[in-house]
């Protein structure tokens, strides 16, 4: 998968350069691009902002250097994917069409009171929300949507296994999990998860990934 982000900040997405994703990029797993939209700019200062027509507090990014950003990497197959409020809210459901439906994304990250419209109507295929909540631009939730995507493209994680039990898999939270040791400040492990039952660890394991839900997300129920 070849991934593009479009943003004023590139060193704030370091953090994709690490860890699990950091070594899938090591081994070329995934390709990973960071556009500065302030190259674009064709103003003599790189200006990338202007007042917003009609009044309003702030200032709006404007549409040449968006435009000649996003279509410095758009391809064929290209989804482009605008980061905003606006956007249907990101959910296991969608990670998973967007990890499958697509090979090469553009990830456009706004800044400011936002993107112009023109920008919208042009270009973006699709606007995406992390939440019901603002932030101060696009960078954050593009690294939300970066991480959540990538753990579906084959051998990022390095387990095939790792996302069958995972929370939201089947619209239940994950299961309680333990390690060593077998008791922790008067706390045991579940017999059952030690006795080498199969049959009885994965009943269990079924059982407490509906307690679970109904305990911390009863919302997820009603969705079954």
């Amino acid at each position: 998968m070849r991934i593009d982000i479009l943003t004023l900040f590139p060193e704030m997405f370091e953090p994709l350069k690490t860890s699990v994703l950091g070594r899938a990029l090591e081994k070329d797993i995934f390709e990973l691009n960071l556009i500065n939209i302030r190259d674009f700019s064709k103003n003599k200062h790189k200006k990338v902002d202007d007042y917003v027509f009609g009044g309003g507090d702030g200032m709006l990014m404007t549409p040449q250097p968006l435009y000649d950003a996003i279509m410095s990497v758009k391809t064929e197959g290209s989804h482009v994917i605008y980061l905003s409020p606006k956007g249907a809210v990101l959910n296991q459901k969608k990670v998973r069409s967007i990890a499958k439906s697509y090979e090469h994304l553009i990830l456009v990250c706004g800044h400011y009171e936002g993107i112009d419209e023109r920008i919208v109507q042009l270009c973006i295929d699709e606007q995406i929300s992390i939440g019901d909540y603002v932030l101060t631009g696009g960078e954050l939730p593009a690294m939300v949507l970066v991480d959540s995507v990538l753990r579906y493209v084959p051998e990022v994680l390095g387990n095939k296994t790792s996302m069958v039990d995972e929370s939201f898999t089947d619209n239940l939270l994950e299961h309680p999990q333990y390690t060593r040791p077998r008791e922790f400040m008067g706390l045991r492990v579940p017999d059952v998860l030690i006795n080498g039952n199969h049959k009885e660890i994965e009943a269990w394991k079924a059982g407490q990934k509906i307690l679970e839900t109904n305990k911390y997300r009863p919302d997820l129920l009603d969705k079954g």
